[in-house]
């Protein structure tokens, strides 16, 4: 069973002129220009977005589920930034985002885990919750004290470029205010923009505002519903499919708890 697949619109396919685009900005001096800028998410512009990564900025970018900040994971000034932006507090966990599935063993322990199942479970609507291991190339400074990570690799073209060209990982989290509703389109974060470096622009997103699916799979054989998502029942049939056991899910009180934990795009 394959997971919600998510348009994408490159090559020049996106053809619309927005009425916010970088065209709006030409006539701008130097000083309003410096953050803030709205591009198409199209693969021309995955460049730009992938040195204001390496530059230890923070940009705004579609996912295959909603809008997310993102910077270098290994990158403890930009981290620091997006908590300042989120107005979150520290001892809530990011997760990261990779360009491949098979970058996820740099960063988490996969080899306790049926043969295929990631690779049926990504790209797509999904965040595994792996134990980090000793072999993790992640800074430790990132969500320090925890041995876990969430990792998301998301089913839109343009996020998982950048990922790529950063060498390492993204950090990842909802383009909101903490505590307030995710964003499906770039204009329900527009007071947030003038913090990030750009805002890359994929019109509204079709999945609606329930993030990923965020599923541990810490023990082996077994799984852990951390948050329902966007694609619960699909994430579950490919588990099971995989022979693995539901641990036990998080009942209504305890979802808001792991949303707390962990919070992805």
């Amino acid at each position: 069973m394959h997971l919600p697949q998510c348009r994408r619109r490159f090559g020049g396919a996106l053809t619309r002129k927005m009425a916010w685009s970088s065209e709006k900005h030409d006539d701008m001096n130097v000083e309003t220009r410096k953050l803030g800028i709205v591009r198409p998410a199209e693969e021309a512009y995955a460049e730009e977005a992938i040195e204001a990564v390496k530059a230890g900025k923070v940009i705004a970018v579609p996912t295959d589920t909603i809008y997310g900040f993102a910077c270098d994971a290994c990158s403890t000034g930009a981290v620091n930034r997006i908590y300042e932006i989120k107005g979150r507090k520290h001892t809530s966990p990011l997760a990261i985002c990779v360009g491949d599935v098979s970058d996820i063993q740099r960063f988490a322990i996969t080899n306790h885990l049926p043969h295929g199942l990631l690779d049926c479970l990504l790209p797509g609507p999904v965040t595994v919750v792996l134990r980090r291991g000793e072999s993790s190339i992640l800074e430790k400074s990132l969500n320090p004290g925890l041995d876990s990570i969430g990792v998301r690799v998301p089913n839109c073209n343009f996020i998982r470029i950048v990922a790529r060209g950063s060498g390492s990982a993204l950090a990842l989290t909802s383009a909101n205010l903490s505590g307030q509703p995710s964003s499906v389109c770039i204009k329900d974060f527009e007071n947030l923009w003038e913090h990030c470096a750009y805002v890359y622009d994929d019109s509204v997103l079709p999945s609606g505002r329930a993030g990923s699916t965020v599923v541990e799979l810490i023990k082996p054989g077994k799984y852990k519903i951390l948050r329902a998502g966007s694609a619960k029942e699909e994430t579950i049939a490919v588990l099971e499919r995989h022979n693995l056991v539901e641990e036990g899910t998080v009942d209504a009180s305890q979802e808001e708890g792991a949303r707390s934990k962990i919070q992805s795009a």
